[in-house]
């Protein structure tokens, strides 16, 4: 393997920015969003014409991966078992070969803080004392236009120490420091493969029009506006990638990442990437994941929750046993869930890599001194078992939970960084492990009544949240985002398909659940600008409909966001 090093100088550049190279010939991107107040700085024709050389070059991969996506899910749907590959059998076996590891900044991972990247919660993580923050232009964004280049200007004035913000109220925000050393080091997590960027479209010579993908959108602002500042202040391009299916998405990343240093002149191994594990296809090839991506990956984190939805989604229409019980019944201790976790941990410290856990969804009311507490339990239990089993730093969704995190990860870890050099040998996960959802439910399947309502209640309250352009939602102390409404819609759609009973026999119906959902609808608040009724017609589509959308945010976005007047 390449042994690569991260650029300690800043490359050739125009004041911030790396001078690149003219447009590509074969077509240009245009915007067709609104252009309102300083997103000049961000929609630079420079900036415009690396992403259109980003389409240009990975346009078709990215299609022939999507389509890979629906081949696999048909043959799983078909009765397929998901399995290790026996093709990638030597990348496992073969002991040599190592990560890239953390980049300046990314070597103590302890405690990571995630949210959008809005002014205002940019600067309350910035703020916040965690070592790591995840700007989240993915599940806890909702992707408005303003949202995405909002985002993008939050960030390019955060990086140079300016960022601030004022409430509609009067209350003032800055950031504490203006040097990034003293803040948490960024890294940021770019829209999925599967989305779109509908505001911004790659015209080519014949005038044929096609919207952008939004992960290279997200990604190629980002990186083109801001590596250059990150290098001189001893930091660098860091993302985390979301949504990845298996090994050859990681390769397709991996090409962006090598593609992006040509084009901008920067050495090789400057960009860090760590993969999010929330998919079950992914489970089986993590350690081909890391080798693809290996001279750019610093780890893997437990994306937990959009993992679960995605064991929901793969095995949907396979039958009782792969019916899981009520969503809050489904812990990180159940045993498939377990095989999951520790074969991350054992994977990344056989790689020389970071193993990142997951978000406890609990948070904490400053005004109900009780639910904090539950909080803080939760989350202390929570951590105090991830970093037990040997991962090297977690997630939290509240910066009063930053303190508790710490403090069991200080428990263990003392002063060290991390605890990659605990192997876990031990640690030997089959793929019957991974599979045995019926293990979430020894006693067989127990869904109730209050399940059920909460389901259809969350996901609700939650699209309509999303379409009034907030994707992080505090809803019954919990921090519910694109992942957890997944799973609320998901498995409603499964027990209706299934004809699951609740604990009083009677089955789910999409009768019963289309009462519910009226009932529920009707007792919501409707204040000025609600999307109570876009957000009824939402849940009907992804969760009442005989056809399953392999994601809610599709057809949401296009119906509901692109055009709309809270774009």
């Amino acid at each position: 393997m390449t042994t690569t090093t991260l650029l300690t100088d800043p490359p050739t550049s125009t004041g911030d920015r790396p001078t690149a190279p003219p447009a590509p010939t074969s077509g240009t991107m245009t915007v067709t969003g609104p252009v309102r107040e300083r997103y000049d700085e961000i929609l630079t024709p420079e900036a415009l014409a690396f992403v259109a050389a980003l389409h240009e070059r990975f346009v078709a991969p990215r299609h022939e991966i999507l389509l890979a996506r629906q081949h696999n899910r048909q043959r799983i749907a078909d009765g397929m078992t998901p399995d290790f590959l026996p093709s990638t059998r030597a990348v496992r076996e073969d002991r040599s070969w190592r990560a890239a590891g953390a980049g300046p900044g990314l070597e103590r991972r302890h405690v990571e803080i995630t949210g959008p990247t809005d002014p205002k919660m940019a600067i309350n993580a910035l703020n916040s004392g965690a070592d790591v923050w995840l700007a989240d232009q993915e599940d806890a964004t909702s992707p408005t236009w303003t949202n995405v280049i909002g985002g993008q200007l939050s960030l390019l004035d955060a990086i140079r120490g300016r960022l601030e913000f004022t409430s509609p109220e009067g209350k003032s925000y800055r950031m504490t420091s203006p040097h990034l050393e003293d803040l948490p080091t960024i890294v940021m997590r770019p829209r999925g493969w599967h989305l779109c960027e509908k505001h911004l479209r790659f015209v080519d010579r014949a005038g044929v029009s096609a919207s952008a993908s939004a992960s290279l959108v997200d990604f190629g602002l980002y990186f083109f506006h801001n590596t250059s500042t990150l290098l001189a202040r001893g930091r660098g391009p860091y993302f985390y990638l979301p949504k990845l299916e298996g090994h050859l998405e990681a390769r397709l990343w991996n090409d962006v990442f090598v593609f992006t240093q040509d084009y901008l002149n920067l050495p090789q191994g400057t960009v860090r990437a760590t993969v999010l594990i929330e998919t079950l296809p992914a489970a089986f090839e993590m350690e081909e994941i890391l080798y693809e991506l290996r001279d750019h990956c610093a780890g893997l984190n437990a994306g937990r929750w959009d993992y679960l939805f995605s064991v929901i989604k793969s095995f949907r229409t396979r039958g009782p046993r792969f019916v899981l019980p009520d969503r809050s019944a489904v812990s990180m201790t159940v045993p498939f869930m377990r095989a999951y976790t520790e074969l991350l941990v054992s994977t990344c410290h056989r790689r020389g890599a970071h193993a990142i856990g997951g978000m406890s969804a609990f948070i904490p009311d400053r005004r109900d001194p009780e639910v904090s507490m539950r909080a803080e339990q939760q989350v202390r239990g929570d951590k105090r078992r991830e970093v037990t089993d040997g991962f090297d730093g977690t997630w939290v969704a509240h910066p009063d939970l930053i303190a508790f995190a710490r403090e069991e990860f200080a428990a263990v870890l003392g002063d060290r960084p991390h605890q990659i050099d605990r192997r876990r040998d031990d640690v030997h996960v089959t793929a019957a492990q991974l599979l045995d959802v019926a293990s979430a439910s020894p006693d067989g399947t127990t869904v109730t009544g209050a399940g059920l309502r909460a389901n259809v209640s969350v996901g609700l309250r939650y699209i309509e949240s999303w379409l009034r352009g907030v994707g992080a939602a505090a809803i019954d102390h919990l921090m519910e985002d694109a992942a957890t409404a997944e799973i609320s819609r998901s498995q409603v759609w499964q027990w209706i398909y299934t004809s699951t009973p609740t604990e009083d026999g009677a089955p789910i119906t999409r009768e019963r659940v289309e009462a519910l959902l009226t009932e529920i609808a009707g007792s919501l608040p409707r204040p000025e600008g609600n999307r109570v009724d876009a957000a009824v017609d939402v849940f009907r589509q992804v969760a009442l409909t005989e056809d399953f959308p392999t994601f809610l945010t599709i057809g949401a976005y296009t119906q509901h966001l692109v055009g709309s007047d809270v774009d």
